[in-house]
């Protein structure tokens, strides 16, 4: 069992600008943090990885089966006035970004809603906004933003997808740990991506032992 803030999210309100979206600060609690961290495994490759592609110690696949259950599904529905009772779950995990990510990008209609947790602790890297996620008002101006979420201390991001939801973030080249878990639209699609993600991780650890 691990314990998130879920009173924190339900009292957030839901920001607007530039599209609706939560973020709520420490939702994993620092000495939960710490002990997630410890906990997972090492990833020196970009891309995003199923969870069944990976070795996640005991904290760790915790909180992966704390983001999977009822409480935070029904916090969402709730905050954002959602049905997902019936919304298939989607869960990966990403622990290495480089010059080829954060690219400004819309997240794909088969996801309902993305939710980003993540899993830094503070650095100065963080400062000086690289690898900052930022929230969009448009699809061709990074700097054209109305919130920009640093990747730390286990910070939660919740947004709906929609045509408009752009985000991105400045170029990063290091470890950057995030979960992202996604309501589906179907099981259909869910298994769909998952597939591409398997295919993905197999290849990159046909080329680590190449």
């Amino acid at each position: 069992m691990i314990e998130l803030d879920y009173a924190a999210l339900r009292a957030t309100p839901v920001a607007t600008d530039p599209f609706p979206h939560v973020v709520v600060a420490n939702f994993v609690p620092p000495e939960a943090l710490r002990a997630v961290i410890a906990d997972l495994p090492p990833m020196g490759k970009r891309g995003s990885f199923p969870l069944d592609a990976l070795e996640l110690g005991p904290n760790a696949q915790a909180l992966m089966d704390e983001l999977e259950g009822p409480r935070l599904r029904q916090a969402i529905a709730e905050r954002f006035g959602l049905g997902l009772d019936d919304a298939p779950t989607m869960v990966t995990l990403r622990g290495w970004t480089n010059d080829r990510d954060g690219l400004i990008h819309c997240d794909s209609t088969a996801k309902r809603v993305t939710v980003l947790l993540y899993l830094n602790p503070s650095t100065d890297a963080w400062a000086q906004h690289e690898g900052c996620l930022r929230l969009l008002r448009g699809p061709d101006d990074l700097e054209d933003y109305a919130v920009e979420v640093p990747p730390v201390n286990g910070t939660l991001l919740v947004f709906p997808n929609g045509a408009n939801t752009w985000h991105g973030h400045r170029r990063f080249t290091g470890q950057r740990y995030s979960v992202q878990l996604n309501y589906m639209t179907t099981d259909a699609k869910a298994h769909s991506e998952l597939r591409r993600h398997r295919i993905s991780a197999f290849m990159k650890r046909l080329t680590r032992a190449a």
